[in-house]
């Protein structure tokens, strides 16, 4: 299993036929939020594979050079505050940021976010009386507390995202949000039984999955 995951900052080999000859292979690519919708829109028409996505707390209304008004990736698929299964894996998602600004969407107080990890609930015990397993990826934007995230309020992480790991144990959680500029930065961490990586602009995650 090959994961092409995305956020944050367009990647021009990407964004460019070239993207064939890299990631031809891919089995499955999931953008955590900050994106173009353009960009993920591509990369759904080059490659032969599912696109799956979370919001960003940048990622508002999108205007483009024709006029046209986009508030979603077409083509691709969301995940914000559902399961999916998807190329064999279970996946769910939960986009944004901390609140920082009186922007409204795609950005959640510590309570907010813990309402919606509460919401995911009904379904990941749906998955495990199903699959026998609760959730293979948690996509989000943002870090969970204290866990790649930063002292600044809007790129503070949350604390449900730790209880939701602990509870019903992903093999990983990706994410975005927290830009990472120096080659010795910390971008992989477990916690419990999950692989926390931030795959900030780019990451490709090799995985010998057997469902």
């Amino acid at each position: 299993m090959k994961i092409l995951a995305l956020s944050d900052r367009v990647n021009e080999a990407i964004y460019s036929p070239q993207v064939r000859d890299l990631y031809g292979d891919i089995d499955l690519v999931i953008g955590c939020g900050d994106l173009p919708y353009y960009y993920l829109e591509y990369v759904v028409s080059m490659l032969p594979t599912p696109v799956a996505y979370v919001f960003g707390n940048h990622d508002l209304v999108q205007h483009m050079a024709d006029g046209r008004k986009v508030t979603k990736p077409e083509g691709c698929i969301s995940l914000e505050d559902r399961t999916e299964k998807i190329s064999g894996l279970l996946l769910a998602g939960l986009g944004g940021s901390m609140r920082y600004n009186l922007e409204v969407r795609n950005q959640y107080t510590q309570a907010a976010m813990a309402w919606r990890v509460l919401g995911l609930a009904p379904a990941l015990l749906g998955n495990h009386l199903r699959y026998g397993r609760y959730l293979d990826i948690l996509v989000t934007h943002s870090p969970p507390h204290g866990i790649h995230d930063e002292a600044d309020l809007p790129h503070q992480g949350f604390h449900s995202l730790l209880t939701l790991m602990r509870l019903f144990k992903p093999k990983y959680m990706f994410h975005g949000h927290t830009h990472l500029y120096r080659r010795d930065a910390v971008y992989q961490t477990r916690y419990h039984e999950t692989e926390i990586i931030n795959v900030y602009p780019n990451r490709l995650i090799e995985w010998d999955f057997d469902e």
